[in-house]
């Protein structure tokens, strides 16, 4: 069994743990599992193991992203 420490951010990974999506996103691992559970993020799971796929975190701060943007700018033009 391999008990190098596993880097968080191993671009092989193809699956994350609640945990170390909760890393990626800087937030805490109960606040991770509230967007998993309200559908926020994508989560799957592998027998009984939760498991976070690695493109689902960059697409979730997408959607935020998008959904936090104005709708329409204003400019002030001078007179």
């Amino acid at each position: 069994m391999d008990t190098a420490p596993v880097d968080p951010f191993d671009n092989t990974l193809v699956l994350l743990t609640v945990e170390e999506a909760a890393r990626r996103l800087r937030i805490g691992r109960t606040v991770c599992y509230r967007l998993i559970s309200s559908g926020e993020l994508e989560s799957i799971t592998v027998g009984h193991l939760r498991r976070v796929p690695v493109d689902a975190v960059p697409e979730f701060v997408t959607r935020r992203r998008k959904r936090q943007q104005p709708t329409t700018v204003i400019t002030a033009t001078a007179a």
